[in-house]
């Protein structure tokens, strides 16, 4: 036998354990993964349709609506419009659903299941590390998460690209639901949705526990996120005269009105940007001689994704060293094999 051959065998029975792990695995949550799948699908069509003929319809349903003018009576096809805008919403905020789904099924049949039944403990009796087990149990789920998830963030945002310019009342990017759905945060989330709840199943070892403490931990964070992110790019800042009012649109961080000296205030709350009549009044006693705009345009949309995106996942990974000195600590084996 060669040198080379030496050096090889090690290498190849110690990949055996780690392949002979993952197909027990994909066994053992099959079921899940075939719901998995089936949803992914089902979903996948469903914003296929939204992005195509329902777009079609109801763009053309616009414009017939936009053309009757002041007439009392006009025939349109309202119901085309009225399909998108409640396809829209659902196909939205079931995507929105994911990482809460991925966090509950982590925290439950994943990790704290295995857990609390002795499943676990029964395959470290048989040469299979915990560190091993916790790896195989992150890093193959994370592949079909990831896959499923940016597969429906990609359709979606085809759909609402399509509906750009079409609709009258189409979703400005900054909308919440939109923004969230329209980008790779929502990928990063429910990635970071599979390590909270496998984090969370490690720690309680019970399933119904770690269930709700994985998806309370997962809105905790999303929630912190969401309050953080438009401090995460810098925003562009626009001013203008009174008449023009509140100047530039976007994702608002503030706005109000600006003096004479500089000096900027809320808009008045009875008047908004409003410079007609009493109002106008107000303002001038306020030495107002325009507006401003606290703001993140369009072109921040992307930056904003990625900074988010990336923070997340650097969230995840300390998450998952965490869980892995956890484990660690409590069954007393080292860090996983390489």
């Amino acid at each position: 036998m060669s040198t080379l051959d030496t050096a090889a065998e090690p290498r190849t029975a110690a990949a055996s354990p780690s392949r002979a792990l993952t197909r027990f695995l994909l066994r053992l949550h099959r079921p899940a993964l075939t719901h998995w799948t089936i949803g992914v699908l089902v979903l996948a069509a469903l914003l296929l349709y939204l992005g195509g003929p329902l777009t079609d319809d109801a763009a053309d349903a616009w414009k017939q609506y936009n053309s009757c003018g002041l007439m009392e009576r006009c025939s349109y096809d309202q119901e085309s419009i009225l399909l998108y805008k409640d396809l829209y919403a659902w196909t939205t905020h079931l995507l929105l659903a994911v990482p809460l789904l991925v966090a509950a099924w982590a925290g439950a049949a994943l990790t704290g299941r295995e857990l609390e039944q002795g499943t676990a403990k029964l395959l470290w009796t048989q040469g299979v590390s915990p560190a091993r087990w916790l790896a195989t149990k992150l890093a193959v789920p994370a592949v079909f998460v990831t896959a499923g998830t940016g597969l429906l963030v990609l359709l979606h945002r085809t759909a609402w690209n399509a509906s750009e310019g079409r609709f009258d009342t189409a979703k400005p990017w900054y909308d919440t639901a939109t923004f969230y759905a329209n980008g790779p945060v929502l990928v990063a989330l429910a990635l970071l949705g599979l390590v909270v709840g496998a984090l969370a199943g490690v720690a309680l070892r019970r399933a119904f526990a770690g269930l709700g403490a994985g998806v309370l931990a997962l809105l905790l964070m999303w929630g912190g996120l969401h309050l953080a992110m438009p401090r995460l790019w810098p925003a562009a800042t626009r001013t203008g005269d009174l008449s023009g009012g509140v100047p530039g649109s976007g994702l608002t961080l503030s706005e109000g009105y600006v003096t004479s000296a500089g000096e900027r205030g809320a808009l008045l709350s009875d008047c908004g940007p409003n410079v007609y009549g009493k109002c106008a009044a107000d303002y001038d006693k306020l030495g107002a001689t325009g507006f401003f705009h606290e703001f993140h345009p369009a072109s921040h949309h992307w930056p904003l994704q990625l900074v988010a995106a990336a923070l997340l996942l650097a969230v995840a990974a300390a998450l998952t060293l965490a869980a892995f000195r956890l484990l660690r600590r409590r069954t007393g084996t080292g860090r996983p094999a390489a």
